[in-house]
């Protein structure tokens, strides 16, 4: 499937870019190349890596020139680009909208001009019921892909679909890592509220859902894995066991701007839907057209008694598994 194909990563300097390299770089791919505005990262990675597979390209999605150039001759797109910090979001919502909603047109557009076989957009469950202006954004931009390929769908060869996830643990700018460097430096570990659930899943999860994308995927689909949760406070006690420092102070600070009690991975209207998969979900895309007349007296009564699929009611971690699930990550060991 990947044998001397060429895949671009956007974002690629990020946690998920690194997680992807890990897992391809001893693969069939002729070459992979990786997008994204930061040359201190690509500087990094080139010296970390020193792999004449991997292409580095300078720009930024918000610049659809850019994007053209580093797009030609790519067999393959994962989009990972995107402003995710839910507080410099809420206090920048504009630069969010750029990047999130924008920048992803711009990489549509430019795979599909390219002729791009197949492009996989990465989403989150802030997306999910946004409250925030990052998950807001990044609903917008489930919106643009699954209408892009939509228009697509019968006259042109580019496959454009995505993923949705959770919180990825360890990744760049998470909270395991800030707890971790709390208790090394002799800080409290600080939560925003004992009660708050998140869905948990590794980095290694994440690019299993995206190739699983890749393998299973038709124009507008989003797949969604199953995944535990756990409360803020199991985390935090885990990770306190895990670094060997019982004694170290949790601090509750309240919640933080735009931060929910918890996420949801699909809607209550989306799991009426959804295809059970085993380990995922698959959101089939909505195609039907603008004649909405044909709809006035044909609606679906089974969405009023459906649930959707949250942080709550997923299975829930107690301390002790959450504690053998960080022992797992080579991010933190």
């Amino acid at each position: 499937m990947f044998d001397n194909k060429k895949l671009l990563i956007t974002g690629g300097t990020g946690s998920f870019g690194n997680a992807v390299l890990d897992r391809f770089l001893d693969s069939g791919l002729s070459e992979i190349r990786i997008f994204s505005r930061d040359e201190k990262k690509q500087d990094d990675m080139r010296k970390k890596y020193n792999n004449p597979k991997i292409k580095f390209y300078i720009g930024d999605v918000r610049d659809y020139n850019s994007v053209l150039t580093a797009m030609h001759g790519v067999d393959y797109v994962f989009h990972a680009a995107a402003l995710k910090q839910v507080p410099s979001c809420e206090f920048y919502p504009l630069q969010a909208v750029k990047t999130n909603i924008f920048g992803t047109e711009n990489v549509l557009d430019a795979a599909i001009n390219c002729r791009v076989k197949k492009v996989i957009c990465l989403s989150t469950d802030k997306a999910v019921y946004p409250i925030n202006a990052m998950g807001m954004s990044k609903a917008l931009m489930e919106k643009v892909f699954v209408a892009k390929a939509r228009s697509i769908a019968d006259t042109h060869e580019t496959i454009i679909c995505g993923t949705r996830y959770g919180n990825v643990m360890a990744s760049r700018g998470s909270v395991i890592p800030l707890f971790i460097e709390q208790i090394e430096n002799g800080r409290p570990i600080t939560i925003t509220d004992p009660n708050m659930t998140r869905f948990m899943m590794s980095l290694e999860d994440a690019v299993e859902l995206v190739i699983f994308a890749f393998k299973n995927g038709e124009n507008g689909d989003i797949f969604v894995q199953k995944s535990p949760a756990s409360t803020i406070e199991n985390l935090a006690n885990a990770i306190k066991r895990f670094k060997k420092s019982p004694a170290t102070e949790v601090k509750v600070i309240g919640t933080r701007h735009g931060e929910k009690l918890y996420e949801t991975l699909l809607t209550r209207e989306e799991m009426v839907k959804a295809r059970d998969l085993g380990d995922y979900y698959q959101i089939i895309s909505d195609n039907r057209d603008l004649n909405y007349d044909r709809f006035f007296e044909d609606g679906e009564e089974v969405i009023t008694q459906a649930g959707e699929y949250n942080s709550h009611n997923t299975h829930r971690l107690n301390e002790d598994e959450m504690l053998n699930l960080l022992t797992t990550l080579k991010e933190v060991n």
